[in-house]
C-alpha cells in the first residue's frame, strides 16, 4: 500500500489493485456508453467472406509460402516476348501465399471496421484506417494518399497484409 495525501492533508492508503479495477470499470463503461457515437464518429462495419480454403497443415510449409496459390500461372498478357516470363512473375510477389494465407485472413471470413473499411485508401484523400476481427485477433491498417504520395501499412481489405511508399 502506498500513501497518498488529500485536499485536506490527510493521507490515505490505496492498493493498487483496487485502483486499477477502479479504472479498468471506467474503461468498460466508457466503451460502452460511447459504442452509440461510433457511426457518427464514421466507423463503418463490414463483413468480408472469402471462399478460398487452404488447408491448415499447408500453411507450416515454407515451400507454401514462396509460391502464389491465386494465380500459378501468370497471364498471357505479362511479357509475351519475354522468355523468362514465368521466373518474372514468381520474383514479382515471391511472399504472396505468406502475406495472403499465412500471417492474412485472406481464407477467412472477418470483420472490418474503419472509416472506408472497402477501401485501401480513403476516395476524398487523406487517412483512411482499419480493424480486421476474426475471433479474438485484431489486425490493424492504416493508410494516407495526398497529391504523388501513397502510403499503407497493415491488414487490407481482403485479408491480405501489405505495405507500400510511393512518390509519383
Amino acid at each position: 500500500m502506498e500513501p497518498i495525501k488529500t485536499k485536506s492533508g490527510m493521507s490515505m492508503h490505496v492498493k493498487r489493485r483496487a485502483v486499477c479495477l477502479v479504472i479498468l470499470r471506467f474503461t468498460a463503461f466508457a466503451g460502452v456508453a460511447l459504442a452509440p457515437c461510433a457511426e457518427a464518429a464514421g466507423i463503418h462495419p463490414v463483413t468480408v467472406t472469402n471462399t478460398v480454403h487452404i488447408a491448415h497443415g499447408l500453411k507450416w510449409s515454407p515451400r507454401f509460402w514462396l509460391g502464389n496459390q491465386d494465380d500459378p500461372v501468370p497471364p498471357d498478357d505479362y511479357r509475351p516476348r519475354d522468355r523468362h516470363r514465368v521466373q518474372r512473375w514468381y520474383f514479382r510477389n515471391p511472399t504472396h501465399n505468406l502475406t495472403f494465407y499465412v500471417i492474412g485472413l485472406a481464407d477467412k471470413t472477418f470483420r472490418r471496421a474503419g472509416r472506408y473499411p472497402d477501401e485501401v485508401f480513403n476516395p476524398r484523400g487523406g487517412w483512411n484506417w482499419a480493424v480486421c476481427k476474426y475471433k479474438w485477433v485484431r489486425l490493424p491498417f492504416i493508410s494516407f494518399q495526398r497529391k504523388s504520395f501513397k502510403f499503407y501499412l497493415g491488414w487490407r481489405e481482403r485479408g491480405d497484409f501489405g505495405g507500400k511508399l510511393t512518390f509519383h
